[in-house]
């Protein structure tokens, strides 16, 4: 037997999938999140799904692996002590920052605190041109002087960003081999290896956070290659990039601020896979676990990108308010709370859900894990929505009178509600703060949100994803099988990627394209060299070129698709179409005659995508039924007693008409009194929304 094994850490759970890869038969297994031991809760993980698929451990080729642990190592500081080194004028370039204000009318403003505080910013007298061409060549003496004020730092980390060393890396270069031979405990991270791209703000932060974490990701993933070892064993481990490429584990450990979006990217490379086997080239992906919620817009099959996004901001929804970083990644947004995400009352008397999270430790009140604040979770258990006894298939039973009791004393009685009046208001609150967050979030990339059927997965995506879907306008929903470890899946079909970048600023009219070409065929060399050691052989290898392009005069840019084969000035006009066509989209005016600017030209070099979607872990029980049990629906309708559905027992060509509980083990579905439900060939939920009279094929 070989096997391949997908783990997604979350804030909350622990997720894994075990695939034979001659079979695609698939064991799934969840527990709690142990924030202490991350490691030691994979290899728990790992050994109960290799007994239940009588697999030995030798069996294992490869165990992929999407993991929180940079987010939160930002989110609550716990990184190295670093130290960021910057050209002799410009010690305060993570301090100035951009000189935005993200929003003018808060008085108040807070930001985040930089990664690397002034006192730990050292100057070097160097200076490179904006054409990369040398101005002042670095000091030999000085280099030594810097070394040893580092040393006497005790850093453990140090981050180089010096200025236009994205057009040269020469002075980086240097600087790196000099401090490596000086320093060899110190981890040493270059802004022209992590992130070579023009702005030199966004390229020191990002550079600053990858040192942040380095020795963190280093020990972590050694102490999980040494758990995997002790298991028995030699599996490759490979880590998910934000990106939706899968990366080996030293990658990973050298540029682990590429693993900031790590898991959630996984779950819209699996909602991609769902919907194209449904049939569905646009979908939202809805992935809600026990911590956030996450969307993600799937177009023409394939998830959004983007080039840069933020960590740790000041307000959720406010871009601007956290600290940017330079690296492509899925274009998800956090759209609200998870199931974990404790619910308050605010100054104004309003129930307010989150940003705080139980997560695993204590958890919400319902788990008895000592946690006495009410959650999301709490509330969806008090309305009859969820099963206190068959709660991870009923390895975890739920108290509905602790549940109760949390929210009685921290929102009922304040507000002067009954307890059910409480968590109505407390599902309802958050309902109403994701589909508004994801209504603007589709809006802004140009398209309505109504259109789009929905994908509800994670633990609590299925629980609020009609809920979700009713207030977007949108008429279907879908929910795969397994749904609570969506993103496990989609571990398991992430190919191996390396993405390239060259910046140039420069008038598209006006490039050299014998340079352009040039920089894009070393680009794709370079990613099919490390494909191929990678054990990707050549015909399963894509590329894809992009050019990053913006009107002159403009702050920001957008990425179009370059033509295939070597460009030429005749390039130009095609890359000016994709231009004005995505522009226009996005903002209906596109301004004429304004020449356009190449700021970067981009390569993305992967192996072939694995499909998992059919991949199912079947249950062997083919009773539908598990009978009734009183549900709460709303002011509307009150308490019905709603039919439970055991979704083991659901075969394709199925239909049912609402209100429906159907469970399994990882996830719970919650369907409204007005929907319709088929099962369709691919085992999945599809939830017709419409009024019942106007029910059929979607």
């Amino acid at each position: 037997m070989a096997v391949k094994v997908g783990v997604d850490i979350g804030g909350t759970f622990t997720d894994l999938v075990l695939m034979d890869e001659d079979t695609d038969e698939t064991h799934i297994f969840k527990l709690l999140t142990d924030h202490g031991r991350p490691a030691t809760a994979v290899v728990e993980g790992l050994r109960a799904l290799l007994d239940a698929a009588k697999a030995l451990p030798a069996d294992v080729a490869h165990v992929r692996h999407g993991t929180t642990l940079v987010t939160n190592a930002v989110l609550e500081r716990r990184g190295a002590r670093t130290g960021l080194i910057t050209t002799q004028g410009f010690r305060d370039v993570l301090q100035i920052a951009t000189e935005d204000r993200y929003d003018l009318y808060d008085l108040h403003i807070e930001r985040p605190d930089p990664i690397v505080g002034r006192r730990d910013v050292h100057e070097i007298g160097e200076r490179m041109r904006a054409d990369g061409t040398v101005l002042q060549p670095l000091d030999a003496g000085e280099m030594e002087a810097l070394a040893g004020r580092l040393r006497r730092a005790g850093y453990e980390s140090v981050a180089i960003a010096l200025l236009h060393s994205y057009r040269n890396s020469a002075h980086e270069d240097e600087l790196y081999a000099f401090l490596t031979e000086r320093l060899p405990d110190v981890e040493i991270s270059r802004s022209s290896r992590v992130s070579p791209e023009i702005r030199e703000y966004v390229r020191a932060s990002t550079t600053t956070v990858n040192a942040y974490v380095v020795p963190l990701v280093k020990r972590y993933l050694r102490e999980l290659e040494e758990g995997l070892q002790e298991a028995g064993t030699a599996a490759r481990l490979l880590l998910m990039l934000s990106s939706g490429g899968i990366c080996t584990a030293q990658t990973a450990a050298a540029y682990p601020v590429r693993l900031i979006e790590s898991g959630p990217a996984a779950g819209a490379l699996a909602a991609a896979d769902i919907a194209g086997r449904a049939g569905r080239q646009n979908v939202l992906s809805f992935d809600m676990g026990g911590t956030t919620a996450k969307a993600c817009l799937i177009v023409g099959g394939e998830p959004q990108y983007t080039p840069g996004l933020e960590v740790a901001r000041q307000y959720r929804f406010k871009a601007g308010s956290g600290l940017p970083l330079q690296v492509r990644s899925v274009d998800l947004i956090e759209i609200g709370a998870g199931g974990g995400s404790i619910a308050t009352v605010n100054e104004l008397g309003l129930v307010q859900i989150g940003p705080e999270s139980s997560g695993s430790e204590p958890g919400p009140a319902c788990y008895g894990r000592g946690g006495t604040h009410p959650t999301v979770t709490d509330a969806d258990l008090v309305l009859g929505y969820l099963n206190p006894e068959f709660f991870l298939g009923g390895a975890m039973r739920l108290d509905v009178e602790a549940a109760r009791t949390a929210i009685q004393t921290h929102i009922a009685e304040p507000l002067g509600l009954t307890v059910l009046q409480a968590a109505e208001a407390i599902r309802r609150v958050v309902d109403e703060n994701m589909a508004g967050a994801a209504r603007m979030y589709a809006l802004e990339h140009g398209y309505e949100p109504a259109t789009f059927p929905l994908i509800g997965f994670g633990g609590a995506g299925p629980v609020h994803a009609c809920g979700v879907a009713r207030i977007l306008g949108t008429t279907q929903i879908i929910v795969p099988p397994d749904a609570g470890v969506n993103s496990a899946y989609g571990l398991l079909a992430a190919p191996l990627a390396f993405d390239f970048v060259r910046s140039g600023l420069g008038r598209l009219a006006e490039s050299d394209w014998s340079q352009v070409n040039a920089d894009l065929n070393q680009m794709e060399a370079e990613g099919r060299a490390l494909l191929e050691r990678s054990g990707v052989a050549p015909e399963d290898q894509t590329v894809v070129r992009l050019c990053d392009l913006r009107f002159a005069g403009q702050g920001n840019e957008l990425s179009v698709p370059a033509p295939s084969g070597e460009l030429a000035e005749g390039s130009a006009g095609a890359l000016t179409a994709a231009f004005t066509a995505l522009y226009r989209q996005l903002y209906t005016h596109v301004p004429g005659e304004v020449a356009l600017e190449v700021v970067s030209w981009r390569v993305l070099v992967s192996g072939r995508r694995a499909p998992v979607a059919g991949a199912v872990a079947v249950e062997p029980d083919p009773t539908r039924s598990r009978g009734t049990r009183p549900v709460y629906w709303g002011a509307s309708h009150g308490w019905v007693e709603t039919e439970v559905i055991n979704r083991y027992g659901l075969r394709p060509g199925d239909r049912l008409e609402g209100p429906l509980i159907v469970e399994e083990r990882e996830s719970t579905t919650v369907l409204d009194p007005e929907t319709t439900l088929t099962v369709d060939e691919n085992r999945n939920l599809v939830a017709d929304l419409r009024p019942r009279s106007g029910n059929g094929p979607a």
